[in-house]
């Protein structure tokens, strides 16, 4: 496994940009690790309302950066305190929502540290029941990564102010806030260590075994990294995007995550559709979309019309049906 350099870029655009380049053009005959800390940002997934997802004033406020990345999952915050790593590898349907298989050398060096840390629900590294790290996955079916975040000392006021996090997912933790969710890692040491510490210790754990190998791209590389961060990742249409026109709603949390549907119906036919959400599939769900659109808005049209859609792999539900009892009942 190559270890990327990312030259200590604190940049979120940036970043980001350096993973969907790597994890498109690298030859994956290699696995490749990345870690990255960002400046204070809120990263949004792939398929969420930025708008609705946010506290506007105090992010503006604050100059907190807003990143649009291209896997699903929940909005996060990050800051210095914030510790970014990456997996990529070729694709395997073995390693899809295998989310035990990446986070396992993390959590083994934690518990190295002394913090009995483990995978819990569908992507979180938890202690105690606390949440220390989330995660989320990218493929294109070539090759792929699963990433995640590392609190280890964060600002947690931040976080909650940051974020407008959903009643409905409290009351599905059983939990009463997101500060009593959340924790930092430097909780649970029993020693002083740096965020910087931290990365070195994680990195000297993984690569015991066989040896540190650094890679570092090509100026033509960086290049194109930095062209993909101005073009895509720094632009208002990537990160915030239009929400269309609609006059019916739909909201559900799944057991795979949240469903937001925001739909126009003229004369009885769906003519646009957006569906919002902080699930955790891999496809283009504009794909989804505009299979919907054009339909008859009701039951027995759209479960018909999905009838031969992989669901599994745009949203994480396998019944067309019960997706179409979702947007019409």
């Amino acid at each position: 496994m190559l270890l990327i350099d990312n030259h200590d870029i604190n940049d979120p655009a940036i970043n980001l940009a350096l993973e969907e380049f790597c994890v498109r053009h690298l030859d994956m005959s290699n696995d490749y690790m990345l870690f990255y800390i960002n400046d204070p940002s809120i990263i949004i997934g792939k398929h969420q309302n930025t708008i609705e997802e946010i506290n506007a004033d105090f992010v503006n406020k604050n100059n907190i950066h807003l990143v649009r990345r291209i896997s699903g999952g929940g909005a996060v915050y990050h800051d210095k305190g914030n510790l970014n790593f990456s997996f990529m590898t070729k694709y395997s349907q073995s390693s899809i929502h295998n989310f035990k298989l990446f986070t396992g050398p993390v959590i083994r060096v934690l518990k190295e540290l002394g913090i009995s840390a483990e995978l819990n629900g569908r992507n979180d590294i938890t202690v105690n029941e606390r949440k220390i790290s989330g995660n989320a996955q990218f493929t294109d079916t070539k090759s792929m990564f699963s990433h995640g975040t590392l609190l280890f000392d964060s600002n947690i006021e931040n976080i909650v102010s940051a974020l407008n996090v959903k009643d409905e997912k409290i009351m599905s933790k059983g939990i009463k806030s997101v500060k009593s969710r959340v924790a930092n890692i430097k909780e649970f040491l029993n020693e002083e260590i740096s965020i910087h510490e931290f990365k070195k210790r994680i990195i000297e754990s993984i690569y015991a075994k066989t040896g540190m190998h650094n890679f570092d791209l090509t100026p033509e590389q960086w290049k194109a990294v930095h062209e993909l961060s101005e073009s895509k990742y720094k632009s208002w249409d990537w990160n915030y995007g239009r929400s269309p026109e609609f006059n019916v709603q739909k909201i559900k949390r799944f057991d795979f995550g949240q469903i937001d549907a925001r739909i126009y119906v003229i004369d009885g036919i769906v003519k646009d559709l957006k569906l919002y959400g902080d699930f955790l599939g891999h496809g283009e769900i504009k794909d989804v979309e505009r299979i919907i659109i054009g339909t008859k808005y009701e039951y027995n049209s759209i479960s018909e019309i999905l009838r031969y859609t992989d669901l599994t792999y745009y949203i994480g539900i396998s019944d067309p049906q019960e997706f179409a009892r979702f947007l019409t009942s």
